[in-house]
């Protein structure tokens, strides 16, 4: 989802913005002062999503550990971000609308997010303490890409074929089951060469 300035006012205080988030029928993000209202994602934007958080819950069901969608906020000091899903596993939450400590972030890049996922919300969230992984997933190409603190949080990327393995959660998904429906060149062609293969294993 892309983000626009809601208003023209130089600083909100975080205390109006989520009293305000209340009573309001769109999802807004808090950024250092500035309410920015988000706006609806790509049909490709919400399976991608849709898959991880899916994937997410199913494997932490009966655990400790609890997958959110796009609909709980993460809240820090001067910003509340909705990610497209999370895992918190300290269920000592703070409000009954965001979290303060996820351990996995997974935001979904298009051409009008990449900035702020890539720079802010990348800054943002890797300052939590309590965050172990940040995944972006790209929608117009197959890219799965993930930073780790264990690993200093450097960037490392998954592509079809590839499988992933999520620390922080102790899960290991394919990448062709996070794009699993998406429709895009990188997939088109996947799904052609595994049919090819297939016809020719059975002429």
């Amino acid at each position: 989802m892309s983000a626009q300035p809601k208003f023209d006012k130089p600083w909100k205080s975080i205390e109006d913005y989520l009293a305000g988030e209340l009573d309001s029928d769109l999802k807004h993000e808090y950024i250092d002062g500035q309410i920015y209202a988000m706006t609806g994602g790509s049909i490709n934007h919400e399976r991608i999503a849709l898959n991880m958080a899916t994937e997410l819950r199913n494997h932490l069901r009966g655990k400790p550990c609890e997958a959110f969608g796009s609909n709980v906020k993460i809240k820090t000091d001067r910003h509340v971000f909705y990610p497209d899903a999370m895992v918190v596993c300290n269920q000592n939450y703070p409000s009954e609308y965001y979290t303060d400590s996820p351990v996995l972030v997974v935001e979904v890049l298009s051409k009008s997010t990449r900035r702020l996922d890539e720079t802010v919300k990348r800054r943002v969230y890797q300052s939590i303490p309590t965050l172990l992984e940040y995944v972006l997933l790209e929608q117009d190409i197959v890219d799965v890409e993930i930073c780790r603190r264990s690993e200093g949080w450097v960037s490392n990327h998954y592509f079809l074929g590839d499988e992933v393995h999520f620390q922080s959660v102790g899960l290991t998904l394919s990448v062709a089951d996070i794009y699993a429906r998406v429709d895009n060149d990188d997939v088109r062609t996947f799904i052609a060469v595994q049919q090819a293969a297939k016809d020719t294993q059975q002429a």
